[in-house]
């Protein structure tokens, strides 16, 4: 499947993609969205270039390995929930919101944590399982 329209509407689509699914992702703690579907967003994303250009490029491309993002998120996700628990004597998974707003962002809590690391868990498995299935193949 690499024809030149492929390859050419993926040039444009990786980077338009990925911002979309960090537009979920920071949409998700107050409207339906957050991290589960912006990683699978971003995963399609780059299964779509591998796709167009080819495994080897697509895993030149990311830099680290999809494997390597499944601890990272899940550290960062259970930091948020057990964080109300170590450091303010709250339940665990209590949201914990910064009282300003930022200006990209909006409010910060210890919602966008969890959903960043649901969207990085979500993008390290859906990665590592479809480039673990095309190398077999």
């Amino acid at each position: 499947m690499k024809t030149i329209i492929l390859r050419t509407a993926s040039t444009y689509l990786l980077p338009l993609l990925l911002m979309f699914s960090i537009f979920i992702l920071l949409r998700g703690h107050y409207s339906p969205g957050g991290g589960f579907v912006g990683g699978l967003i971003a995963s399609i994303a780059f299964v779509l270039h591998s796709f167009a250009r080819g495994l080897d490029n697509t895993k030149e491309l990311l830099k680290i390995h999809p494997g390597f993002l499944m601890p990272v998120g899940l550290a960062l996700a259970f930091l948020a929930g057990v964080t109300p628990v170590l450091f303010f004597d709250l339940p665990f998974m209590t949201g914990i919101w910064y009282p300003d707003q930022l200006p990209v962002i909006g409010s910060l809590g210890s919602a966008l944590f969890f959903d960043l690391g649901v969207y990085l868990v979500v993008v390290g498995v859906t990665l590592t399982i479809i480039f673990t299935i095309t190398e077999s193949a």
